[in-house]
């Protein structure tokens, strides 16, 4: 099996993250790895932003618990020190896919360097709100954004989790 395939089929969802800082240079690679997606016709639509001030992860945290409506001291992102946010330009007709399949290659990316990933949900409603609008307008990001989703990046704490038996009857040949 090569190494891309092993990857593949290696990396888990990491939902315990150590506190430790993640080098700006890991993070960039894991970044430029996302840029390289596949996207409908070439466009580059999506936007990363790479997070890692912890007042401004802390703030997307409580927002992303309270549209989940979890306990205000629950973490969402699983104490992750990095949120990789992927926004989509919803003016493109295939903007889900392409910020789906973003987010895909960065979880792959962070597993190939030696990083836990966890995909979290809520980006949707968290950038429907002025609050963030106004936010990512501050960054100088301006345009009509859909959050795909938080991809959660760093030093996972514990082991991953064994793979789940794959489910039979999932892929047909037709020759």
């Amino acid at each position: 099996m090569n190494a891309v395939i092993q990857a593949i089929c290696e990396r888990r969802s990491t939902r315990k993250f150590k506190s430790d800082a993640v080098p700006k240079e890991l993070i960039g690679q894991i970044v430029t790895a996302g840029t390289y997606a596949a996207n409908g016709r070439g466009m580059q639509s999506t936007v990363i932003v790479a997070i890692s001030n912890r007042e401004v992860r802390d703030r997307l945290s409580a927002a992303n618990c309270q549209i989940g409506g979890w306990d205000p001291s629950f973490d969402p992102f699983y104490g992750a020190p990095v949120v990789l946010l992927v926004l989509a330009d919803k003016s493109r007709p295939t903007y889900v896919y392409d910020g789906s399949l973003v987010m895909g290659e960065l979880m792959l990316a962070a597993h190939s360097v030696g990083l836990g990933s966890c995909w979290i949900h809520r980006a949707k409603e968290e950038f429907e709100t002025e609050e963030w609008k106004q936010w990512l307008s501050g960054q100088g990001i301006s345009g009509e954004y859909e959050g795909i989703g938080h991809c959660v990046i760093g030093y996972t704490d514990g082991e991953l989790p064994s793979p789940a038996p794959r489910k039979e009857n999932r892929v047909f040949y037709i020759e």
